[in-house]
């Protein structure tokens, strides 16, 4: 009898080289790209997790091709890519914090290679949400997908590519509604909507389709709010913090696998996981905030093993 492979998560996105500048220092090269660190955390936690990106075939694309398949990321093959592989300059504060300036390019395949069964869950943020022409092409993936897959979303902006709030706003309402699952900081929320209370967000977001919407409070810790009325605070643990780079998309793909773990996914799971009770989301919140506090206490965007997290 044929072994059946491991359920699977598709992650939409873009994929890049972080050139990270730090006060006193040389710049250094670092694969990233938010979508690709979500993809990166879910494969160091043991998941089977396919990427589509839109990565030259250049030597920083082969830069990060050899770190996403070091995690065991697979890379989906498409049927074109853009001329040079995107660049994302990192600055970081004395503190350790980013900020950003980007030269790419997002658009997705028209046609590649995937297999045949339906991935438990589809996850996608970010520029590759927002950037034309390859924005309206994930919107529209998402919707197709919806039917067999968990649908899940980190909007985590770059305002520096996207314009003005209220140009950004419409794009992101439009993929919490088709999302099942949103996690989202609270400094995307500030900027979005500038003095309006994050959980006064959150609850109009639930509204709009999702089962569960999780936000980030950076320090300190995170907050879930559930389709079925429970509202969630988890404290972050207390670390020596090298910087913050990929600490949301290490708690988003935590959040995926804590999903996963507790049997939600899957468009067969949507019902159960909108019933998700207050204890199953508070031990999924505090392994996240677990993951994160990990990433945030070494440099770069280096999510924790299921090992090291265990350990």
């Amino acid at each position: 009898m044929t072994e059946q492979p491991a359920p699977r998560a598709l992650v939409v996105g873009e994929a890049l080289v972080d050139v990270v500048l730090r006060p006193g220092s040389e710049p250094a090269e670092h694969p990233g790209g938010s979508p690709a660190n979500v993809a990166i955390g879910l494969g160091r936690l043991g998941r089977r997790v396919d990427l589509l990106t839109w990565l030259g075939d250049d030597a920083h694309g082969d830069l990060v091709r050899e770190h996403l398949a070091g995690s065991g990321v697979h890379v989906l093959v498409g049927d074109r890519a853009p001329e040079r592989t995107p660049v994302a300059r990192a600055h970081l504060d004395a503190e350790g914090a980013a900020t950003y300036e980007f030269d790419l390019t997002w658009d997705l395949p028209t046609r590649w290679e995937e297999d045949p069964e339906a991935p438990v869950v589809v996850h996608t943020g970010s520029i590759a949400t927002v950037i034309a022409p390859g924005g309206e092409a994930v919107a529209r993936l998402l919707a197709d997908r919806r039917d067999g897959s968990t649908i899940t979303y980190d909007p985590n902006l770059r305002p520096a590519l996207m314009g003005s709030p209220d140009e950004t706003l419409p794009v992101v309402e439009r993929l919490v509604a088709l999302a099942d699952v949103v996690k989202v900081s609270d400094e995307d929320l500030a900027w979005l909507h500038p003095g309006v209370a994050p959980a006064e967000i959150a609850r109009d977001w639930l509204g709009r389709g999702p089962a569960v919407v999780v936000v980030t409070l950076g320090g300190e810790g995170a907050l879930a709010i559930t389709a079925a009325g429970d509202e969630v605070l988890v404290e972050a643990p207390r670390v020596q913090v090298a910087d913050t780079v990929g600490a949301g998309d290490s708690f988003m793909g935590a959040l995926v696998d804590g999903l996963w773990a507790a049997d939600l996914l899957g468009a067969d799971r949507r019902e159960s996981l909108r019933a998700i009770d207050r204890p199953t989301i508070e031990r999924v919140l505090v392994r996240c905030a677990q993951v994160a506090a990990i990433t945030v206490s070494r440099a770069g965007a280096n999510p924790p093993t299921s090992a090291e997290l265990e350990a």
